[in-house]
């Protein structure tokens, strides 16, 4: 049986990594009609995409901390979890793959053991399309690689066989998301940020937009307000629980096109220049196939990469604006 309801409303909601860009844009899309709880260290999210949420409560905290988890359990009690947080993302944890191992592995572990302790309705939990490894073709969820490129890959992964854990074991209500190159507001450019805000800071500064590889790479680039629609619909579906879905476009589209267009938007006349392809990134072409998430969440994409990378760089100037 299906709920149908399009929207949250009247619970208790923590969000994990709630910083981030999506975490930070679904807290204000939750904020009015639930009791909003973040907690985030502020590695990879920034503190400004937590300003203006109304009746909020914002923690700077980790994962990794037992008794804090512990204490947000006791004192907020929340009935849904959405888990974002992690070391994000592949580069990272190549560079740092004892951190990556201990937050996304351990953190997400303490999480479910605060999660089932409590008995939460609702359990969330942010995984990767990284998890198929090397495979070009369009991506079904039951594709997963067991030759992973990187750590990130392994750890994320490795959180979801301890989601189905819990859930086989405990009955914890889990759905797993795979999200697929999701980008838009409320992520900042950096060494180990995404494509897509890092071609805007150098677009936006008349610089070269580097490309690793040839540029005919594709990906599946999702704005993240669809990304959050789907989200939200897997809270809705008792049909949900305890599967896997891909949360994606559905569409690719090659790097060299969306470096022209952003390019194309900032009036960058200084082009593109192509480098070698990083050792670990083996993919070529990534697309999601989102069937799953359409037929039992009712989850549609409705945003064009065009319009998204159009609010993407308002957004961008929005910041110059403001000097941040």
């Amino acid at each position: 049986m299906r709920n149908h309801s399009s929207e949250i409303s009247g619970q208790r909601v923590l969000i994990t990594g709630g910083a981030g860009a999506i975490g930070s844009k679904l807290s204000k899309q939750l904020a009015p009609k639930n009791q909003i709880l973040v907690i985030d260290n502020y590695s990879s999210g920034h503190p400004s995409n937590l300003e203006g949420i109304p009746h909020a409560q914002i923690i700077d905290g980790d994962i990794r901390d037992e008794s804090l988890l512990s204490n947000i359990f006791a004192k907020h009690r929340p009935e849904v979890v959405f888990h974002f947080a992690a070391l994000f993302a592949n580069q990272n944890s190549v560079d740092h793959p004892l951190e990556d191992l201990d937050v996304n592995a351990k953190g997400t572990l303490l999480l479910l053991e605060q999660a089932r302790k409590n008995k939460v309705n609702r359990f969330i939990y942010v995984s990767s399309s990284c998890v198929y490894g090397a495979k070009n073709e369009p991506l079904k969820e039951s594709d997963v690689s067991d030759q992973l490129d990187t750590p990130y890959a392994i750890t994320k992964l490795a959180g979801e066989y301890y989601c189905h854990y819990f859930q086989r074991s405990f009955g914890l209500p889990i759905v797993l998301l795979r999200y697929f190159n999701a980008y838009g507001e409320g992520e900042y450019p950096g060494r180990y940020r995404n494509v897509i805000p890092n071609f805007f800071e150098k677009a936006l500064k008349k610089e070269f937009l580097t490309i690793t590889g040839t540029g005919e790479e594709s990906r599946d680039f999702t704005y993240n307000g669809d990304i959050i629609q789907g989200t939200i619909l897997a809270t809705l579906s008792t049909d949900a629980i305890g599967k896997v879905f891909n949360l994606g476009s559905g569409k690719a589209t090659r790097i060299l096109d969306v470096a022209v267009e952003i390019n194309r938007l900032c009036d960058n006349a200084n082009g593109i220049q192509f480098t070698d392809r990083r050792p670990w990134d083996h993919v070529s072409h990534r697309l999601a196939d989102i069937t799953l998430a359409r037929e039992v969440l009712k989850y549609e994409p409705t945003i064009s990469l065009s319009e998204g990378l159009k609010k993407t760089y308002q957004w961008f100037l929005s910041l110059e604006v403001s000097g941040q």
